[in-house]
């Protein structure tokens, strides 16, 4: 995996987040809270480069757990407004428009661009920012919803792997038990992110330096990390799979 100067990029994160603001002419940036470790970090990076006062956290759950009290852990710790909508009411009137039973996918990601439509509806009434909390590793294999969690106007996380975004996390002093928590999207009762993508991050990371990063070919790569050419061949179709996730709609040219 690469090194990384985390001083560094911290930085550069913060000051990213502080110049994009200014250019807009924004007053600050909301950020949807899930109680996972990539919206706390980036709920952190924002503060640190913001200050509380210019950012809002959302906490929009569909089911109550352990989840939420997690994200209510991160606004306060860092002392930043904090509203809790329940999506639950949104999704089902929605479905019930629909005339039909969602399968537990589509659902899903009916639920996670419910989130998206609350954070830019609080983002214009406040002349505010919405910041994504994808990361590289997220990104790089298509575990995103397509204009839902993967739209925003800003995704300070988008450049660092997620095994990156652990080591952030603990340098910016995030709550030892989201760090320490399993990832998930919070979809459905035990869902966890590693589960759906079958792999664990560490490694998916590992594969996805030297598969995108370095270009390895996919037998060197397996003789490296000393796994099944099987392996990087499933990441590798992760990626391909999910090209049309990271462009904007295309078109024929004439």
């Amino acid at each position: 995996m690469r090194t990384l100067n985390y001083g560094e990029a911290l930085e550069k994160i913060t000051g990213f987040i502080s110049r994009k603001v200014e250019e807009a002419g924004a007053e600050g940036v909301v950020v949807g809270i899930s109680g996972g470790i990539d919206s706390a970090t980036t709920a952190y990076l924002a503060v640190r480069a913001l200050g509380k006062g210019r950012v809002l956290g959302l906490i929009m759950p569909y089911y109550a757990n352990g989840d939420v009290e997690d994200a209510k852990l991160v606004c306060e710790s860092l002392g930043i407004e904090c509203r809790l909508i329940s999506i639950k009411p949104i999704v089902s009137a929605f479905v019930e428009s629909l005339g039909f039973q969602l399968d537990k996918k589509t659902l899903g990601n009916v639920m996670v661009r419910t989130r998206m439509v609350l954070l830019y509806a609080h983002a214009n009434q406040m002349n505010r920012l919405v910041l994504g909390t994808s990361n590289r590793s997220e990104l790089l294999t298509g575990y995103f919803t397509k204009w839902g969690d993967g739209a925003s106007d800003y995704a300070p996380l988008i450049n660092l792997y997620k095994t990156e975004v652990w080591e952030m996390a603990k340098l910016l002093g995030v709550p030892g038990r989201i760090i320490e928590k399993k990832p998930t999207a919070g979809l459905w009762e035990g869902q966890t992110d590693e589960d759906e993508l079958g792999i664990s991050y560490r490694l998916l990371d590992e594969i996805l330096w030297r598969l995108v990063d370095l270009k390895m070919p996919r037998d060197r790569i397996a003789e490296e990390l000393g796994i099944g050419a099987e392996t990087v061949e499933h990441v590798e179709r992760l990626v391909k799979e999910s090209e049309h996730k990271r462009r904007l709609p295309l078109g024929p040219s004439f």
